[in-house]
Order: C-alpha cells, then sequence, then structure tokens
C-alpha cells in the first residue's frame, strides 16, 4: 500500500495520540470525582466503549485523508493482433458471396469495430509474397482503411506471410533457419496474435508448418478463418477458368501448431459470426486503486456506533 500524501500518516498519529491522551486523563479526572463522591465507577465495557470506537474512528479517518492507494491486478483484453488476409487469385471465388475477399473483408472490418482501444490492430497482405500495409496501432480507423483497400491477384505463401507478421511482431527480420541450426531468439510475445484470412490454398514459399513453430516458439498464436467452401468454386485468371476449394488441412495444422484454434466458414453470414469466436488472450496489468472511500467509510460506521451506543447507554453521545 501507498500514499499519496504520507506526511498526513504522521499527523494522523499525533492527533490520535494526543486524542487518546485527553481522554485518558478525562477519564482519571472522572473517576477520581466519583470516589471522592462515594460512588464506585461499574461497567467498563459501558463507560469506554462507544468512547473508543469514536476515537479508533479518527485514525482511520486521517488515513484515509493520506489517499491510500493498492495496485490491483485487473485483467484485461489487450496487446497486439495482426489481421493477414489471402489475396490471391483463389480470393475472387463467388462460393462466399459477393466474394471470398470481399466476405473476408466485412467479417474483418466487423471485429475491428468490437475490440477495445487496448488492442493494437495491423493489417497484412500476402500473395506470392506478404506486405504489412499497416502497423499494428490503436489507430482503428487506419486498420479499416487499410482493409477496404485490399485487391486479389497472384499466388499464395502463408509461410512468408507468417514469417512478415511474426517479424513485425517482435521487429526482428525473420528467415527460416537451415536445416540443423538453431531457431532465431526472437522474445516471448504472449500477448500477440495473428488472424489469418485465408481459403488454405498454399501455392509456394517458405515450409508453413516450419513457420507457424517459429510463432510458436515466440509464444505468438495464430487463429485461421477458412473462407470458402469445401464444394469450390471457379475463378477466370489470364482467360483460364480455374476450380479452387476451401482446403482447412494446412489451415487447422498452422492454428494448432501455435496453440490456436482453426474456425471455418461457409458463407458470408457464417464468416461474420465466426469473428465472434476469435479468441484474444486476457493479460493482466497492475493499476492502482484508491482506497479513501474505504477508509472514509469505515471511520463513518464507527463513529455512527460509537454515537448509537453511547446514546443508548449515557443517554448522550459524548
Amino acid at each position: 500500500m501507498s500514499f499519496l500524501y504520507p506526511v498526513l500518516l504522521a499527523v494522523a498519529l499525533l492527533v490520535t495520540a494526543a486524542a487518546v491522551y485527553a481522554y485518558v486523563h478525562l477519564q482519571r479526572r472522572r473517576t477520581a470525582a466519583l470516589r471522592k463522591a462515594g460512588f464506585t465507577p461499574t461497567g467498563r465495557v459501558r463507560r469506554h466503549l462507544p468512547y473508543a470506537l469514536i476515537l479508533l474512528a479518527l485514525p482511520v479517518l486521517l488515513v484515509g485523508l493520506a489517499r491510500p492507494q493498492a495496485e490491483v491486478t485487473v485483467p484485461r483484453v489487450s496487446g497486439t493482433v495482426l489481421l493477414a488476409f489471402d489475396v490471391s487469385n483463389s480470393m475472387k471465388a463467388g462460393d462466399v458471396q459477393p466474394t471470398r475477399l470481399a466476405a473476408a473483408q466485412a467479417a474483418a472490418k466487423e471485429f475491428v469495430d468490437d475490440q477495445p482501444s487496448t488492442v493494437d490492430v495491423g493489417v497484412l497482405v500476402f500473395g506470392d509474397q506478404a506486405l504489412l500495409t499497416q502497423a499494428p496501432s490503436d489507430d482503428h480507423q487506419a486498420a479499416l482503411s487499410a482493409i477496404s483497400r485490399l485487391a486479389a491477384g497472384g499466388g499464395t505463401s502463408l509461410g512468408q506471410a507468417i514469417l512478415v507478421a511474426v517479424g513485425t511482431i517482435t521487429g526482428k527480420p525473420i528467415t527460416l533457419p537451415e536445416e540443423g541450426a538453431p531457431p532465431p531468439d526472437l522474445g516471448y510475445w504472449p500477448s500477440a496474435t495473428i488472424v489469418v484470412f485465408s481459403d488454405g490454398q498454399e501455392t509456394g514459399g517458405p515450409d508453413v508448418v516450419a513457420a507457424a513453430e517459429l510463432a510458436a516458439a515466440a509464444g505468438i498464436r495464430i487463429q485461421t478463418v477458412g473462407v470458402g467452401t469445401e464444394r469450390g468454386a471457379t475463378v477466370e485468371v489470364d482467360g483460364f477458368q480455374l476450380g479452387t476449394a476451401l482446403d482447412p488441412a494446412l489451415l487447422t495444422t498452422v492454428a494448432q501448431t501455435t496453440g490456436g484454434a482453426y474456425l471455418p466458414a461457409g458463407d458470408a453470414a457464417t464468416l461474420n459470426d465466426t469473428t465472434k469466436g476469435i479468441d484474444l488472450r486476457l493479460t493482466a496489468k497492475k493499476e492502482p486503486l484508491e482506497l479513501t472511500a474505504p477508509f472514509a467509510g469505515a471511520a463513518l460506521l464507527l463513529l455512527m456506533l460509537g454515537a448509537v451506543l453511547g446514546s443508548r447507554w449515557h443517554g448522550r453521545i459524548i
């Protein structure tokens, strides 16, 4: 416990000591006067308890005026969320209306709107390569604007997306270590989460599972949202019709490797509901809690109790 005005503690000690001394001195004079008149005082509890309660209220009140504070651990949702969007050609498919990418954008915007200001949100896009388009910050409007600018085209490299996302969170450029080499020391980032919106169709790039293992070693959890349907659809790429379908296997593996979850979404409405199930981590933060009110309440209670007992037992408060 700490105090904003600790000097008042010394004042409380001096004033209380003076009040107790004055009360004891007064009671001795009263007792002596009664005995001189031929009376023997009885009922020590009844004689002293009301006044003891009132005297006790004095230091409690003065300690309250010193503005005592205690540190309490408050759980809250906080940290960093990096939204990673698959913007490959397959995300143009219309098996989720109006397209997979448009549905992912709408769901992600709703997700961002639901986040408290204690959560920093960033946006990353990935096709053949991965690019951070909005650094994580508490400016959620900037994140929403970045989501609105997404456009589909190219292949898919989920592994590269994970490496860029982990590098963004840790502040270090990340590459997969060579076979047999120790993993890089990335620190531990348990308050960071990567949310991947993708149909799970990988076309090349760094090993996805190895990249996910790096994220897991850094304490970063990846939540994956499957955008599309397993029955699939066709998209036109350079004049060719290509079939594409949701492949949840890789997305499930990535999520489970990092302790996250895979969330399937078969249509736009389900996708919006799915984002509500994204589990962000609760962190604990120590915050000061002022205890002036409880001390003042305790002092008032002691004063009232002392006054009531004094009035009932002695016909007067003091």
